[in-house]
Formats: C-alpha cells, sequence, structure tokens
C-alpha cells in the first residue's frame, strides 16, 4: 500500500481521508516480479484491468484491494463498506476454481501477454449468491442487463485481499492524457481552482453535454471532463473516437484553461443510481467538489428512472459524500428558443425541441448521416461519421 500525499488544501479531502495507492516502490518491483513466477496466475479481463488501475493510482480510495465477504456484504446491502464508509458497487475479483487448487497464499495478476501486472494477497476466498447481488446492485436479475450478464457469468468464487501493483496496464496514445488523482489535484491547484465539477461520460459530446459544462463553468473554477475508457458495451461509441470529439470541443468552443481532460480508465457497470454515487466518490477522489448528474446517469435499457440517479444522492447528507451532485433535467436544443434549454427554462412543446437518443445517432453514423447542428456541432459530428466509416477502433 502506498499512501499517496496530497499536498492541496482548497479540493476535498479524498474518500475516507487519503489517498491510497497500490503500486511497489521501484526497488521492491524487481524482487516481487521475480518472486511472482511461482505463483499461480490470474489473467484479468477487461474489468479486472480497469479495477486493478484504478486501485493502482488511488482513484478507489479508501481501497487498497478487492473486497473481503464482510465488506461486500455491506456494500450489496447497504451501499457502504463494514465500517459504514459509503460506497455503492463491489470491487471484487472472481478467480476460477483451477486455479485455487492448492489453496494459494498468492496469486501474480496478468494483462495482455500475460504481462505480470501485479501481486495479489489471498485473504480470503468467498462464494456469495450472485442472483441476490444482481438484484441488490442492479435492481434486476434480468441477465439482458449488462451488469448483471458479468455478475452470473463470473468463472469462481471472489478472492480478496490487497494488491501489490507493479506496473499499469498499457494504453494506446489515442486515448490521450490519463492522469492519476494526485495528478489532476496538482494541476488543479497549478491553476487556482478551489472548486472543480467532475463530469462522467461514456458518450461522444454532443451540444446537451456542452450546455451542462458551461452551467457548471459558471458556478466553480474548472471543470474535470472524465471520460471513461475502461470497457463499456460493445454498442457504445469506441474510446479513442469519443476522446478525438473531446479534444476537437475544448479547443475551439470552451475558455482556455478553464477545462481539464483527462481518461477515466475505470469500466462500466451500468448500474444506474448505485454508479452514479460511486461516480461522484471516485471524483471526489480526483479533488472535484461537485459532480455533474444529468438524466439516466449510468443507466441501461429503462432499466432505472429517468431522475433515479439524482434522487440516489438524497439517501446521504452531505458530511458523508463530501462532494455536492449538480442535478441537471435532460437538456435539448428548442427551434422556438433558438438555443438550448430544458423544461426549467423552456415552455414550449416536444415538438420544438431536438433531441435524439443514442440509438439514433450511433444509426445515422452507419449509415454515413450526420447527426442535426441543433444536437451536435457539425465538427464533431464529422469526425464521428468519418470514425464509424472507418470502422472505429479503440478500445470498449
Amino acid at each position: 500500500m502506498t499512501v499517496i500525499l496530497d499536498r492541496t488544501t482548497a479540493l476535498p479531502a479524498p474518500h475516507g481521508g487519503r489517498l491510497v495507492g497500490c503500486l511497489v516502490s521501484a526497488g521492491e518491483r524487481a524482487a516481487l516480479a521475480a518472486e511472482a513466477a511461482r505463483f499461480p496466475a490470474v489473467a484479468l479481463d477487461g474489468l479486472g484491468l480497469a479495477d486493478l488501475e484504478c486501485l493502482a493510482v488511488g482513484a478507489f480510495s479508501p481501497l487498497t484491494g478487492f473486497l473481503g465477504a464482510r465488506d461486500h456484504a455491506a456494500v450489496v446491502e447497504q451501499g457502504r463498506l463494514a465500517d459504514g464508509t459509503v460506497w455503492t458497487l463491489p470491487v471484487v475479483l472472481a478467480v476460477d476454481r483451477e486455479v485455487l487448487r492448492g489453496a494459494p497464499d498468492r496469486l501474480v495478476l496478468t494483462g495482455l501477454g500475460r504481462t505480470i501486472l501485479a501481486v495479489l494477497d489471498v485473504e480470503e476466498v468467498y462464494q456469495p449468491d450472485p442472483v441476490a447481488e444482481a438484484v441488490r446492485v442492479f435492481g434486476t436479475a434480468d441477465a439482458a442487463h449488462p451488469g448483471v450478464a458479468a455478475t452470473l457469468s463470473r468463472p469462481g468464487p471472489l478472492v480478496a485481499g490487497p494488491v501489490h501493483v507493479l506496473g499499469l496496464p498499457t494504453t494506446p496514445p489515442s486515448l490521450g492524457p490519463r492522469l492519476t488523482p494526485a495528478e489532476v489535484r496538482s494541476e488543479a491547484a497549478a491553476r487556482g481552482w478551489r472548486t472543480m465539477a467532475g463530469f462522467q461520460t461514456r458518450n461522444p459530446v454532443h451540444r446537451a453535454h456542452e450546455y451542462l459544462h458551461k452551467v457548471a463553468l459558471e458556478l466553480v473554477d474548472g471543470l474535470l471532463l472524465h471520460p471513461l475508457v475502461g470497457r463499456t458495451k460493445d454498442d457504445d461509441v469506441p474510446a479513442d473516437l469519443r476522446m478525438a470529439c473531446y479534444r476537437a470541443l475544448i479547443e475551439r468552443y470552451y475558455p482556455s484553461g478553464r477545462v481539464l481532460l483527462s481518461a477515466f480508465p475505470a469500466a462500466m457497470r451500468y448500474a444506474g443510481p448505485r454508479e452514479a454515487v460511486f461516480h461522484a466518490l471516485v471524483r471526489k477522489n480526483y479533488g472535484c467538489t461537485h459532480f455533474i448528474v444529468g438524466r439516466d446517469h449510468a443507466g441501461v435499457g429503462g432499466h432505472y428512472g429517468a431522475y433515479a440517479a439524482q434522487e440516489a444522492f438524497d439517501a446521504y447528507n452531505s458530511g458523508e459524500l463530501g462532494i455536492t451532485p449538480l442535478k441537471f433535467e435532460h437538456a435539448f436544443w428548442c427551434r422556438r428558443c433558438e438555443g438550448m434549454a430544458t423544461t426549467r427554462t423552456c415552455p414550449h412543446p416536444p415538438g420544438d425541441r431536438v433531441a435524439l437518443s443514442g440509438t439514433a445517432v450511433r444509426g445515422l453514423l452507419t449509415r454515413g448521416e450526420l447527426p442535426p447542428r441543433e444536437f451536435s456541432r457539425p465538427e464533431i459530428a464529422r469526425l464521428l461519421a468519418t470514425g464509424y466509416q472507418e470502422g472505429g477502433g479503440g478500445p470498449r
């Protein structure tokens, strides 16, 4: 375990009081790598790789590894760790029983090409009920839900214990900057930001997003545009294409020095309200004082109410979350207002509004058509259309 010192005082304390990373020191790395050759190996999937990186850099503070049975049960049932700390999603590692034959006290975690990434101290092996977990965490046992499907298809029991990370998974340069929580905090402090709003997205940015960003920038010093680049659904827009769109938009339409773009290495779980709170807590670790929560945050397939994610924050007092949600209604372009609006500011009927679903936009792009300029900036639409015609590419 590495305690990462936070030298900024204006930004909020990390969740649990301090940033806790799991990267080992350079001096320990060679010895641990040599020792790791004799441990059974676990090849991490996309979710495991994303979780390991978040643990390594302190994004999942106060966690130091994968959850044990007591913490897992408390998170599933109450949305808190066993000590009462708010934590709404289980961070776990499932391991094939064959790997656990012989009850090893350590496992080596590997990435692409069997690269050794980390060593896990096996403190506990346990088998919770995946159906009961799915119902509590996702609100459904429907295997069509991607988070439920992942939970039900786990290859074996869960293994708990701290991780000692030797190195991070390799990532393509097209994903751009990938700042750690400590680095984001340092950059925000250097810019003189005392307040910072985080924005989570797995979708290409469009005018509704831009509208939310700029309303938030009227309230805070800076914006952390923090697109998720870990595993998403197969039909989501590839991460490298999304990042290209964010860069183009910031260059042309955002005030210089007030927006920080950095890739967020986590994977999507599509847990709706629970994931919204989780995303806010993690952004507090990055130094955010506020977190933008829009319509159907982290939702999928109509499983959650349009504003259920916003309502989830009402179950906590501000002191235990330590971050302020900025709750926005669905934004759209109104033809009669001739600008972006929400139902709070626009009196006109739905027929005057331009708002497209992600499915509709993907359909247009697949056919080589551009979304209307009222929905997306033309240059962003062209980037997306070109990317789709060329086959996209990049991690999901």
